[in-house]
């Protein structure tokens, strides 16, 4: 052996970069900050307990995988795998204030949410695992998975041929969300559906997603994938870009806008010129209304945040006044109104 092979080599430079403290931060120092250097990761944070809850339910239901949960930038399970992607948001206190100012809600923010999304893309995982969408009976209950997707769909509120899940009627969106939601509602400890949905149509996919589930306890899947898509320690985006992104997506173009709406909710001041301003009484109001409108009409917060603050933008500009005590009332249901006519047509109000 010659001595440039007897000498060491040097121990390598390279080193891992710490771990940010993210709670000292102000909301403009975080949205500089790129997602993968956030460092996020599941073990010790709230999301562990919660995912170990969810995969005891899948055993208890004679499920015998479980899906790779990791975090990536929303809620999804990427096609043909048997993952599923829960917002890096939520992996962090500070993350989810953020969220919450930036978006107005977190999805999946608190236990009983993020258990009732877990067990929807279980129904997606399920369905990319032993192909079932491929099923005659499948296809025939839940209708052709060819269908595309549409952001507005004419939802039927009290249609009894669908489960009710998560919030807007979203089994009602495309057949494969029918079916995940039909495995969610299965899925949901001491649930007693057969009694909830009895003389529903929907009964007859539940029983089916029963024994599917039957004839699938302990058999492996068909496919088993575990790809990782936009996983949060690979994205290179600033959350500023981030959330520009998403507020977009979610963000309409409003006609100009609703005066003969507005006027006949509210008076002019020349009419009533010492009764409180319907603009400072829409700001005062802003939660209580957003809350409830989001609530029955499953429209995002941060869309209706942004419809209601251009009619409040367009009440001060005529200067216009309450009108009666049930303003609130009133307004709410306006706005319901046209988040329903969003979800029929694709617009709040026709051109």
């Amino acid at each position: 052996m010659d001595a440039s092979e007897s000498k060491q080599k040097p121990e390598s430079t390279k080193t891992t970069a710490p771990v940010p403290e993210l709670a000292g931060l102000s909301d403009d120092e975080l949205l500089q900050m790129r997602i993968c250097d956030l460092k996020l990761k599941i073990p010790g944070t709230e999301l562990e307990s919660r995912i170990q809850t969810f995969y005891s339910e899948l055993a208890a239901k004679g499920l015998s995988f479980k899906p790779l949960c990791y975090l990536g930038d929303e809620w999804f399970c990427p096609e043909g795998c048997a993952t599923i992607a829960i917002p890096f948001y939520l992996a962090h206190p500070r993350l989810k204030r953020l969220e919450e100012k930036m978006m107005m809600e977190v999805e999946g923010g608190t236990e009983a949410w993020c258990m009732s999304l877990l067990r929807h893309e279980m129904g997606h995982v399920l369905n990319h695992a032993y192909l079932l969408e491929k099923e005659k009976r499948w296809q025939k209950l839940f209708g052709p998975p060819s269908l595309e997707y549409s952001e507005s769909f004419r939802a039927r509120p009290y249609s009894k041929r669908f489960v009710r899940h998560l919030g807007g009627w979203y089994a009602q969106s495309h057949p494969e969300e029918d079916f995940a939601e039909t495995v969610a509602i299965w899925l949901t400890p001491d649930l007693d559906w057969r009694q909830q949905y009895k003389d529903w149509k929907a009964l007859e996919k539940l029983e089916y997603v029963d024994s599917l589930m039957d004839r699938l306890a302990g058999k492996p899947p068909l496919i088993f994938a575990k790809t990782k898509m936009s996983e949060a320690s690979r994205l290179r985006s600033r959350l500023a870009l981030y959330y520009k992104r998403r507020r977009r997506a979610y963000a309409q173009e409003f006609p100009d806008f609703f005066d003969a709406d507005l006027k006949t909710l509210f008076i002019d001041s020349s009419a009533s010129p010492n009764t409180e301003r319907a603009s400072t009484f829409l700001r005062r109001s802003t939660k209580p209304i957003l809350n409830a409108v989001s609530a029955w009409t499953g429209e995002p917060k941060f869309t209706l945040h942004r419809l209601l603050r251009a009619l409040t933008d367009r009440c001060s500009e005529l200067d216009l006044r309450l009108r009666s005590d049930a303003a609130g009332v009133e307004i709410a249901a306006y706005l319901a109104t046209l988040a329903s006519h969003y979800r029929l047509t694709g617009k709040f109000k026709s051109s």
